[in-house]
């Protein structure tokens, strides 16, 4: 946790950016009669019942001190998905970083060993050190500011039915499009000082250690 904290209090740096990273799914679902419109006085109507057509993943990057988002959707959440986000991550969007600082919880498909089950060993090395990670604890996630975009997001964006990847890609293109055009950024006011009151309970309580006295040893030459 105190580590996650740490990195919050840098300074805005466009050589060592940082970065979130979290994910979600998205459950895609069909109508089964066409909707009515909305009309005054009445608003649209539709039927409760729906077709599931799959689920979607989503890979949010979050860099909180420049207000800039991207969304990447994929039809899975294999480690190979995570290896190729984080590849178009530091080549198409942090080209000219000399690292990418990246905050993101435990998941077992976050490992840079993903990136070696998916590349040649060289281009998996050349991707790994442009990476800083700093992982969020185990149950820790609230850690994490792309868990607040995310939220943002499923707020303004996907509750309601999307029917199709292609769908679901326009709406978050669209939504990610906005949000960066504001320029909406996340100032982080919980620090390490706060943690070690707030949250005391979570610390080890540590006991006082008894240490013998030395012994006097008589050592006979002879």
């Amino acid at each position: 946790m105190e580590d996650t904290l740490e990195v919050y209090k840098r300074d805005y740096d466009p050589k060592r950016p940082q970065v979130c990273m979290d994910e979600a799914s998205k459950q895609l679902v069909s109508e089964t009669r066409s909707p009515l419109s909305a009309k005054p006085g009445q608003v649209e109507i539709y039927d409760y019942e729906y077709e599931r057509q799959g689920v979607c993943s989503l890979f949010m990057f979050f860099e909180p001190l420049r207000g800039w988002r991207h969304l990447r959707v994929s039809s899975r959440r294999t480690k190979q998905d995570w290896a190729y986000a984080i590849q178009e991550l530091v080549d198409v969007y942090y080209p000219n970083a000399e690292v990418v600082v990246l905050v993101l919880d435990n998941l077992n498909t976050h490992v840079l060993s993903s990136l070696y089950e998916t590349f040649e060993p060289a281009e998996a090395r050349r991707i790994a050190e442009k990476l800083e990670i700093h992982y969020t604890p185990k149950h820790g996630s609230w850690l994490n500011m792309a868990e607040i975009e995310l939220s943002v997001l499923s707020g303004q964006c996907l509750d309601r039915r999307i029917a199709d990847k292609a769908s679901l890609e326009r709406e978050v293109a669209a939504w990610e499009q906005e949000r960066n055009r504001q320029e909406v950024k996340v100032v982080w006011r919980f620090t390490t000082e706060d943690a070690r009151i707030k949250l005391k309970h979570l610390y080890p309580i540590l006991q006082p250690v008894k240490i013998a006295p030395p012994v006097d040893v008589e050592v006979k030459t002879g």
